[in-house]
């Protein structure tokens, strides 16, 4: 039944989305809002489900701002006469910079992470 359900809203979207792009507009609008909404509610009731996992979150968000703190501190904020005419501060510049940088460094990670699981498993 769930299945049908989701396929009828979506036909009734796709006939919106034709019919005016306001429509779809303004149903991705509201899309965007469930899908936030979500993302902000749902591990809240999850914490408060299982505390214990709280505690690995935490790490987790602690580990990225001290690996955007070291991103930034690597970060350079030259400014091309170019870029400067555009607009662009020697601030903005180094948070692009650190963006970038951290960018690498989690990619890398995420790399070595999938190395190590590899070999990992082989060796098991």
């Amino acid at each position: 039944m769930k299945g049908f359900l989701l396929i009828a809203v979506a036909i009734v979207l796709v006939i919106l989305a034709i019919v005016s792009v306001d429509a779809g507009l303004y149903t991705s609008y509201a899309l965007l809002a469930v899908a936030v909404l979500s993302a902000i509610i749902l591990p809240l009731v999850s914490v408060l489900q299982s505390p214990g996992d709280m505690k690995k979150a935490l790490f987790a968000v602690i580990g990225m701002v001290v690996l955007f703190g070291i991103s930034y501190a690597l970060a350079g904020s030259e400014v091309s006469a170019d870029h400067a005419a555009k607009g662009v501060t020697a601030n903005v510049s180094k948070l692009v910079g650190a963006g970038l940088i951290m960018f690498y460094l989690i990619s890398a990670i995420a790399v070595l992470g999938l190395i190590y699981s590899e070999i990992n498993k082989a060796i098991k």
